[in-house]
């Protein structure tokens, strides 16, 4: 079992000056919004549906459903080249010198979002994932394994965050003896490297450089995996260059690994803390356990993407002025009570659940497909060996935010 006490991306957390006022002034990083942003989110909805604050360059943040739908389909008035919520220093920007994006799709508008999507999205339909499902299960049963003769484990560090790790080393063909690396290099990217951005951009070019060597390899030597299919894919009658490949490789490990852990790590602490759920669930029939997964995607969709507004532009009785950063709040949109019923509380078998946790529009999860078998997989197979379980001690628990939303910290204890 993993030791977290001295996790240095889990104990290094910066002072910051408490908020007063959520309207001009919230803090995604404030240890209160971690635990309860739910909180917030209805506060401002009633009060102030987009709320801004100074904060860590200045941002908007967009709490209702109709708004984000509308917000989405802003394109490019409000752009995607930079989704992330807080934006790098110029001088640690460093854009490639060929002049393509570094996370395309995502990080990209059309025409660039239109054609490197088309070249992704092959391999992560149902058909394209189907090999990864055995593997995921095996893996997950692997995993429970190393820690089911201790009666208690770590659920976040000892399986929620091994599992996306390892599926993507297998789909890109890249050793999954790097896992742990992956695992480090993610979390300064998107974790403790949002609030310190040297320590961003040094697992960045990390992981640039690790996907620069990998795909020349793939050309040199050609693999059954997604990092060759990707190589031998083509734009207008030419290969895809190598920083477009490097870029779509990024974006499987920045955009796949953290989100996916965070997902199931989240649902196995509502069943941890919640005796009906769970028990509900250890005998669950194929039926409730897909309107489960989507009820836990929504009440506990982690992803917070960003646009940047290309030009001034009024919406919703706001001015976003030419470079502002707004935040496409999906999570604070699943939580609308205009848009579901008992919104504040999760119903394991939803019938009408339209949530948004994958985004909305041009941008949605290209991996979407991969995410949900990832999820589903590891919660039955959990379930199906551990149905009996709690947490061990729930102030113990930590959780992460920002970008990604989901516990890093989860002790559990079972019989």
């Amino acid at each position: 079992m993993t030791d977290t006490s001295t996790d240095p991306v889990a104990n290094a957390v910066p002072e910051r000056c408490p908020v007063t006022d959520l309207a001009t002034d919230y803090d995604m990083f404030d240890p209160d919004y971690l635990k309860d942003p739910f909180s917030a989110w209805a506060e401002l909805r009633d009060t102030c549906p987009i709320a801004h604050t100074e904060r860590y360059g200045g941002s908007w943040l967009p709490t209702r459903y109709d708004d984000l739908q509308a917000m989405a389909k802003m394109v490019p008035i409000l752009s995607s080249k930079s989704p992330i919520v807080i934006d790098m220093p110029e001088a640690l920007a460093k854009d490639d010198a060929t002049g393509y994006n570094a996370a395309a799709p995502i990080s990209a508008d059309p025409p660039e979002q239109s054609w490197t999507r088309r070249a992704l999205l092959p391999h992560f339909t149902p058909k394209g994932i189907a090999a990864d499902s055995a593997y995921t299960e095996r893996l997950c049963n692997e995993l429970i394994d190393g820690f089911i003769d201790e009666g208690r484990c770590d659920a976040a560090v000892d399986y929620a965050q091994q599992i996306p790790p390892r599926v993507i080393a297998k789909k890109l063909g890249v050793d999954d003896a790097m896992v742990d690396d992956f695992i480090e290099w993610v979390r300064g990217v998107l974790e403790l490297g949002l609030q310190q951005p040297e320590l961003r951009a040094k697992y960045r070019d990390i992981i640039r450089s690790f996907f620069a060597a990998e795909v020349a390899d793939r050309r040199a030597n050609p693999k059954d995996d997604l990092i060759t299919a990707l190589c031998q894919t083509e734009h207008e009658g030419k290969p895809l260059p190598d920083e477009v490949v490097i870029g779509m490789c990024n974006l499987q490990l920045v955009a796949g690994i953290d989100t996916t852990w965070s997902s199931i790590g989240s649902a196995l602490w509502h069943f941890a803390g919640h005796g009906d759920d769970r028990r509900r669930m250890a005998d669950a029939d194929d039926g409730l356990w897909d309107t489960a997964i989507e009820e836990l995607l929504r009440f506990y969709a982690p992803v917070t993407m960003a646009r940047n507004a290309g030009e001034d532009v009024e919406y919703g009785g706001v001015t976003f002025r030419e470079g502002d950063k707004i935040l496409m709040n999906f999570p604070g949109a699943n939580h609308d009570p205009d848009h579901f019923e008992n919104a504040h509380e999760v119903h394991l078998d939803r019938q009408r659940n339209r949530h948004v946790a994958f985004g909305i529009g041009i941008h949605r999860c290209a991996g979407s497909n991969l995410a949900r078998m990832e999820m589903q997989v590891a919660l039955k197979t959990w379930f199906e060996r551990i149905p009996e379980f709690t947490l061990s001690d729930p102030d113990a628990v930590t959780w992460a935010g920002g970008q990604v939303r989901g516990p890093r910290i989860m002790p559990v204890t079972f019989g």
